[in-house]
């Protein structure tokens, strides 16, 4: 039982796991929702993060064999599929308790960005054209979640939601970069197997770049020094991940939750306007 958990650790994509939960956690502590609120935040992004890694794991377990993907846990017999494929499941009905606790507008907007933009892009979408447009949704649904907890249930800024969804566009490029050789050779042909690496590397900067400048000029006012600061550190980041060397390095996805993190930097400094 120890090793499952240790596996189901691993094959639940960890980065970004905790990362867009701490991100979004941020997010909710900035725009008001108090402790109690911003857990419940935090509680459900994890639960609705744990549920698209483990169920891409598991649809992806005879896949990832193929190819000879030794970190996937899943895939190497360290820990079943079907075992997996639970996990899955019970971290959606989890997900779905816990997103009710900030009211059903909430729940129903992160609901629709985990299974509209997370579940289905594992269990098809990543194989066709449209498979930025999960990240897009997922992404986009973040922000909304945060603020329809709110009293009265507001929706969140068109620059927040917009953002956000650029965001998951240019880290849906970027992660796919180390893998694009083994998904081709295994029948999975999205978007960016489609551009190619050398396109998708020059519109994934250009789109998280984009990405950081809708945060830091969509709200009013003039924007400030650090709009400019993180918008100028946020494309030199974007530009290098893109140029990171061909293979299976994770450079460019850290780039992306680096070039997240700053885009946060930026919600949080304009949370009094986000809703």
């Amino acid at each position: 039982m120890r090793r499952w958990v240790g596996a189901l650790g691993r094959a639940c994509h960890p980065l970004p796991t905790v990362a867009v939960t701490v991100f979004v956690t941020v997010v909710a502590v900035a725009a008001g929702r108090g402790a109690a609120g911003s857990a419940g935040v935090g509680a459900a992004v994890l639960a609705g993060q744990l549920s698209v890694g483990w169920c891409n794991d598991a649809a992806d377990a005879r896949r990832d064999a193929e190819v000879g993907r030794t970190d996937k846990p899943a895939a190497t017999g360290e820990l079943p599929a079907r075992v997996v494929g639970v996990a899955a499941a019970v971290a959606l009905v989890a997900c779905v308790a816990l997103s009710l606790l900030s009211g059903w507008e909430a729940a129903a907007v992160h609901m629709a960005g985990v299974l509209l933009g997370g579940w289905a892009y594992d269990l098809g979408l990543k194989r066709t054209a449209v498979s930025p447009l999960p990240y897009a949704v997922g992404f986009a649904s973040l922000p909304a979640f945060v603020t329809l907890g709110l009293p009265g249930a507001p929706w969140p800024a068109w620059w927040a939601v917009a953002g956000a969804a650029l965001l998951g566009v240019g880290a849906h490029l970027l992660n796919v970069l180390p893998d694009l050789a083994a998904d081709l050779a295994t029948g999975v042909r999205g978007l960016p197997h489609r551009l190619g690496d050398r396109w998708s590397r020059r519109i994934a900067a250009v789109v998280l770049g984009s990405a950081v400048a809708v945060l830091a000029f969509g709200p009013a006012g003039a924007p400030g020094p650090l709009a400019w600061f993180v918008l100028m550190v946020a494309s030199l980041v974007a530009a290098v991940g893109a140029a990171a060397p061909a293979g299976r390095s994770a450079a460019p996805f850290r780039a992306a939750v680096l070039v997240a993190a700053l885009a946060v930097a930026l919600l949080v400094a304009h949370a009094g306007q986000l809703a």
